[in-house]
């Protein structure tokens, strides 16, 4: 079974930019996200995984916070990714190689993962380097 175009185009948009979809979902639950929430892993974390799956743990990372916005993610052509560049808190020790980025709703904890994809070229961490995900990085529904 596939999707077509216009209803994969329209679900990122809902989810990620909070536009209702004519019909079929709105945003009118009670307390609706106004925000999701970015991580970093050090390896895929799978469909089965949670945001903590294969998360980094570099000293000083924390999950960012973006917002279900046209601001905050652009949809087109069946793929989302960030409006502007998402930058990560610093790492002051614990190098580590970042290979994909998640999106869900925890800002800590296990927290259920929406979406994941993968970080392309890898981000090699180091003490003093800040991390970021460009407008580049991508999440695509076939």
């Amino acid at each position: 079974m596939s999707m077509a175009d216009g209803a994969e185009n329209a679900l990122l948009k809902l989810i990620f930019q909070a536009v209702a979809w004519a019909d079929y979902a709105d945003n009118g639950a009670t307390s609706p996200l106004t925000s999701l929430v970015v991580s970093l892993h050090t390896a895929d974390p799978g469909e089965a995984g949670t945001q903590s799956t294969s998360e980094t743990t570099y000293s000083g990372y924390a999950r960012v916070s973006v917002a279900r916005t046209t601001g905050g993610w652009t949809v087109t052509a069946n793929s989302v990714s960030p409006a502007a560049s998402i930058p990560f808190p610093q790492c002051t020790s614990d190098p580590a190689t970042i290979t994909h980025f998640g999106v869900g709703s925890a800002a800590s904890g296990a927290g259920f993962l929406a979406f994941s994809g993968a970080v392309t070229p890898s981000i090699a961490i180091v003490a003093g380097v800040v991390p970021a995900l460009t407008t580049t990085s991508a999440i695509t529904l076939d």
